[in-house]
């Protein structure tokens, strides 16, 4: 059994500098880019679930849910979307590190449908379609509009910082024990290649890959469960992803690692990074599964939905 151990600070005055992703205005706290960041954060760690009976087999009422998965050391971004959403039950996951945001409620099933409708890239969307015809043969009432993929650029909102949220993964490689020290700063993000319901991909994957100067590569393609992988794999489209990121946030602790890779990457826009080899060192050894302090003061940031 692996026992994860966590300490929160929080420090009210942060001193923030160029490195610090801090870039929040108005327009950022909007209903609109709430809604992306939220249909991001489905597609990637998120579900939908329709009920294949009304009924159980016990005669209980099936209901779909919408549920989203976090890891434990984002507890308090998963309590600040209920918090923001007003709707949902926050369980932990039994033997797991892990809590599971559930929303199962008429009321609330209908008010993440709004939100997210018309603002999602994966072919979750046709199970959200799916859901919508639930609700709307439930509701006699109710009218919801089945929205099609979002095609607007991904540079305009918030949708690939809720997928980054969820899948993506901040990395810095220091190659010092071969004879040529090798460093590398990167951001990847993996999905498998088919859903469940053999839909590819493929399409989003490439549309990221475009923005951020790269390919789609494929790997462990032997397996049951082959996948997709994007990999920044240049400086140009490490800095592509530095801007948007300055414009739509990551909030959960994912924000951290960003932070330590900005350090990194400032040595390379700086052509410095040969000459800090043990500075680099030194950030790596902190980030992801290797920090254990976490300030969370970024989170007094977050999206406030319009009254």
């Amino acid at each position: 059994m692996v026992f994860c151990k966590i300490f929160y600070i929080s420090i009210k005055n942060i001193n923030t500098n160029s490195l610090t992703v801090n870039k929040i205005d108005e327009n950022n706290k909007s209903n609109s880019n709430f809604s992306y960041y939220l249909a991001g954060l489905i597609e990637g760690d998120g579900s939908i679930h329709i009920p294949k009976t009304e009924r159980s087999i016990k005669g209980k009422i099936n209901y779909p849910s919408i549920t989203i998965v976090f890891h434990l050391k984002d507890l308090p971004l998963a309590l600040i979307i209920q918090k923001t959403i007003g709707q949902g039950s926050l369980s932990k996951v039994k033997n797991s590190n892990a809590y599971v945001l559930t929303i199962n409620s008429n009321e609330g099933l209908i008010f993440i449908t709004n939100l997210i409708n018309g603002k999602m890239r994966t072919p979750k969307m046709y199970v959200l379609h799916n859901l919508i015809d639930w609700l709307n043969n439930k509701n006699l009432n109710l009218n919801i509009t089945k929205k099609g993929i979002d095609n607007t650029p991904l540079i305009t909102n918030a949708w690939l910082s809720g997928i980054i949220e969820s899948d993506g993964h901040f990395s810095v490689r220091t190659s010092l024990g071969s004879r040529y020290i090798k460093l590398e700063c990167k951001m990847e993000l993996t999905q498998k290649q088919k859903d469940k319901n053999d839909r590819s991909n493929l399409t989003f994957l490439e549309e990221i890959a475009s923005l951020l100067l790269t390919t789609v590569k494929s790997f462990r393609v032997e397996t049951k469960y082959p996948q997709y992988r994007v990999r920044t794999t240049s400086l140009k489209g490490n800095i592509v992803l530095e801007n948007y990121l300055l414009n739509y946030p990551l909030f959960g602790t994912k924000y951290l690692d960003l932070l330590d890779w900005l350090k990194v990457l400032n040595f390379f826009k700086l052509d410095q990074h040969m000459s800090n080899v043990q500075q680099i060192s030194d950030i790596k050894s902190n980030m992801n599964d290797k920090r254990t302090i976490f300030i969370l003061d970024h989170l007094k940031n977050f999206y406030k939905l319009n009254e």
